[in-house]
């Protein structure tokens, strides 16, 4: 083994042993995709550190939030087309595939139009991270939280499927509540990974205030559907 190896086999070992999070160790072998998303999981902190330290190429994080689109147009695609409720299916849209494309590729500039935002206010109280590094949390977030948008699509579809027994689940709250309750996890994962990358010391102060703008947000859209200006199905 020559000099050059000898130092890069220390250099991997000390990052080794430096780095823990989840339910696992850092390690080449341990890196897979999957490994990735059950460790964030488990510590989103730790695992954005792991993601900014390693200085991912802005094509790698496009690719992250490409594939939480694809999850979350699968997502719309089981509420809207396969399964929807019974009053959810009399405002969809005549040409629906199109509408669901268009929102896939929108998607992906309302979120790199939502990083700078959020960038932009952690700056204004202190944040030390760099608009990649937000970048980089705001997207390894979304994809993240990918699948828990996609288990509570799957809860939906469960509600459809019952409605005609249990015809309380069509309503607008309740048939709703799903969506709203994937924002949970949403709003978790990209919180914590913005604390990180900001250096920030505290998750809850970004939840909380997050959190309840989506609140208001919601109680917003429940009164413009209440008066007719809005429908939220």
């Amino acid at each position: 083994m020559d000099k050059k190896d000898f130092l890069n086999d220390r250099l991997e070992n000390e990052r080794e042993d430096s780095f823990t999070v989840g339910s696992s160790t850092y390690q080449v072998s341990n890196s897979s995709l999957y490994r990735r998303v059950v460790d964030s999981w488990s510590d989103m902190r730790k695992a954005t550190r792991r993601l900014i330290d390693e200085n991912p190429s802005e094509s790698r994080l496009l690719f992250y939030i490409l594939m939480s689109d694809l999850v979350f147009f699968l997502s719309w695609s089981l509420k809207a087309v396969v399964s929807p409720t019974e009053n959810a299916s009399n405002f969809l849209p005549t040409d629906v595939g199109l509408w669901l494309v268009v929102a896939l590729f929108a998607r992906t500039g309302v979120v790199y139009l939502f990083s700078m935002v959020l960038g932009a206010t952690m700056q204004i109280f202190g944040g030390a991270g760099s608009w990649k590094d937000t970048r980089a949390a705001v997207f390894w977030g979304c994809f993240v939280a990918a699948p828990f948008g996609l288990f509570f699509a799957l809860i939906t579809v469960a509600f459809a499927s019952l409605e005609s027994l249990l015809p309380f689940l069509g309503s607008d709250l309740i048939s709703q509540a799903p969506y709203w309750l994937s924002l949970i996890p949403f709003v978790w994962f990209i919180s914590a990974g913005l604390a990180e990358a900001h250096k920030f010391r505290l998750i809850a102060p970004i939840f909380g205030t997050m959190t309840l703008i989506t609140m208001v947000l919601w109680v917003l859209f429940l009164y413009l559907g209440a008066i007719g200006t809005f429908n939220l199905s």
